[in-house]
């Protein structure tokens, strides 16, 4: 208008066609002054388009696609995970079985109904799976048929009992570790086919009544871990996962003391049967386990041992 001397809508008709890039005929012939200003409103309108487009783009990769991607990629790992853990529930209990799994070096998922512990389970990396444990499908999603174990640690006795019918429904063989709040809630969930049911409780008050009556014996057992950097080490020795030369021989024979300074302090027996301080005599058959005490450096020598004659 003030260049050309358009009237409103011919100025406002030329801005469109031009800022739009369609191109349609001009209204007049430009003077050079009006072709200078067309040219300058295209590259600035050009510019800011595409400046608008590249902020647009990185606040959805930075935001919601971001989200998105991790997701999926959680998703796939999830999908990946076999012979793994599942833990229900990411309150004091689940994050405490978090800990130790991730201490043992084991996989695991956990599945977090809430979005507040969801969002925590993200900032930590931690493998998560976003729903209820009592439905099927949620428990199919962290791959329950697959899974080696699952710990529910869920408030309610009742969701933890669902939790427990479930998931052996789905897998026959894994080993399933059940919270429970009250003591008659134990026969309950044996029947449903938990393994092992856990009162925390109930643990906590004979812990601090141990530290009572017997302190010392209390404080000396809390120093045993199957942690690598633990001032003493308990180690489980599958006797199937050995090499077949230690098979079917004696303790004596083994001389696992001499060798690697571990003491064995106990013994499993394939009926399930606990043997404790066995006798040197007890021979290592199939299906049975070893307890073998040590400090840090004497458990790698048992491990290297038997790794070793591994790759003989």
């Amino acid at each position: 208008m003030l260049i050309e001397g358009f009237t409103f809508i011919e100025a406002l008709y030329m801005t469109v066609i031009t800022v739009s890039t369609v191109g349609f005929k001009e209204v007049r012939a430009l003077s050079p002054s009006g072709q200078m200003f067309t040219i300058f409103l295209i590259i600035t309108s050009f510019g800011t388009f595409a400046y608008a487009i590249s902020v647009l783009s990185q606040s959805l990769i930075n935001g919601e696609v971001r989200r998105a991607l991790i997701d999926r990629q959680v998703f796939r790992k999830v999908n990946k995970l076999n012979n793994h853990v599942i833990v229900c529930g990411y309150g004091r209990n689940g994050r405490q079985a978090v800990r130790k799994l991730h201490a043992y070096g084991m996989e695991y998922v956990v599945i977090e109904r809430e979005d507040e512990r969801i969002e925590r389970l993200k900032r930590e990396g931690i493998p998560w799976v976003q729903g209820d444990s009592t439905r099927d499908g949620v428990l199919e999603q962290a791959g329950v048929s697959k899974a080696s174990a699952l710990i529910t640690t869920l408030p309610s006795d009742a969701e933890n009992l669902f939790v427990v019918l479930s998931a052996r429904e789905y897998n026959k063989e894994m080993t399933l570790i059940a919270r429970a709040s009250s003591e008659n809630s134990e026969r309950k969930f044996k029947s449903a086919g938990a393994t092992n049911v856990i009162m925390p409780d109930k643990v906590g008050g004979a812990h601090m009544a141990s530290l009572v009556v017997t302190p010392d014996v209390v404080e000396f057992l809390d120093h045993i871990s199957v942690e690598g950097s633990a001032a003493i080490n308990l180690e489980e020795v599958r006797v199937d996962e050995i090499p077949t030369q230690f098979q079917m021989k004696s303790l004596i024979e083994l001389g696992i003391r001499n060798v690697t300074g571990c003491n064995v302090i106990g013994f499993k027996t394939p009926e399930g049967d606990y043997v404790i301080n066995p006798a040197a005599e007890t021979k290592l058959v199939p299906n049975s386990k070893l307890f073998v005490l040590g400090v840090p450096e004497q458990i790698n020598k048992l491990n290297n041992l038997f790794l070793l004659d591994k790759n003989d």
